[in-house]
């Protein structure tokens, strides 16, 4: 799920109980309309360390693990990590010629899409091993599965839905808000009927309705990194709902921490 850099060559406090280093190029995607939607006030919870090598295209938690897809050619990998400390417990490195973008947990299988390769990975969620490999047309930014279907964006305003077990279309939605059409939508999340996404070279988040393609709201995440801490990152990217509460895990690319929040609506 995924920002990247333009030019060439360049996440809990407490456990829980029971939710572009080298750079590549790529070209922009449409301009995007600056969302138009109720506006949520995010709530900092607390944060975890962050990695700050780890390129973050995708997030997901489950049952008490924290999966986190990262990007680049040649540093891409799938990772485990530990929700309450940061703590990598397990990660598989992708082939080189591979650039990693989003994941979701589907079962007892990891889907995870890379950027321009058409190639979508399944993957043993106990041993993050790959289990076999899929194609699709175009690019692949972020990925989520809302219980009944996979949901993937690819760096324009549309989402397109496909089959949790075949990778197969099943059909799309373009996002629009009262402004006009949502572009550069990156990593997603499937959570409480609506799809969360990260609107690539902004600090925003948007939540989505998926039936009909509407930004219900929008939440400007710009003040979450101090100043000091904003040296050497990248963009937000990464958006992970913590299961059985109103919370969220949220990082970035390269950013030093994990922000455990909650979206609350305004007025």
């Amino acid at each position: 799920m995924s920002a990247r850099l333009i030019a060439t060559a360049a996440l809990l406090a407490c456990a829980l109980a029971g939710c572009t280093g080298t750079a590549a190029t790529q070209v922009s995607p449409p301009p995007t309309t600056t969302a138009s939607a109720p506006g949520t006030a995010p709530t900092v919870l607390g944060d975890i360390p962050h990695d700050t090598a780890a390129f973050t295209e995708g997030l997901e938690i489950a049952d008490g693990v924290l999966y986190e897809s990262t990007g680049l050619y040649g540093q891409s990998e799938i990772r485990a990590v530990d929700p309450a400390t940061g703590v990598v417990r397990n990660k598989t490195a992708l082939p080189q010629e591979l650039f990693g973008e989003g994941l979701t947990v589907v079962g007892d299988r990891i889907w995870q899409i890379t950027w321009q390769e058409g190639v979508a990975i399944e993957r043993d969620r106990a041993t993050l091993a790959e289990r076999r490999r899929v194609t699709y047309q175009g690019e692949g930014w972020g990925l989520c599965h809302d219980a009944t279907r996979l949901v993937m964006s690819d760096g324009s305003d549309k989402l397109t839905f496909r089959d949790p077990d075949t990778f197969e279309v099943t059909g799309e939605v373009r996002v629009r808000s009262a402004a006009g059409p949502v572009a550069k939508l990156n990593e997603l999340e499937c959570a409480n009927g609506s799809v969360y996404a990260n609107v690539w070279e902004t600090d925003t988040i948007v939540r989505i309705d998926p039936a009909s393609g509407q930004v219900t709201a929008t939440a400007d995440l710009s003040g979450l990194l101090r100043p000091d801490e904003r040296g050497g990152v990248d963009v937000l990217n990464g958006i992970a709902a913590v299961p059985g509460t109103d919370e969220f895990l949220v990082t970035g690319k390269l950013w030093p921490k994990t922000f455990r929040i909650r979206f609350a609506a305004a007025g």
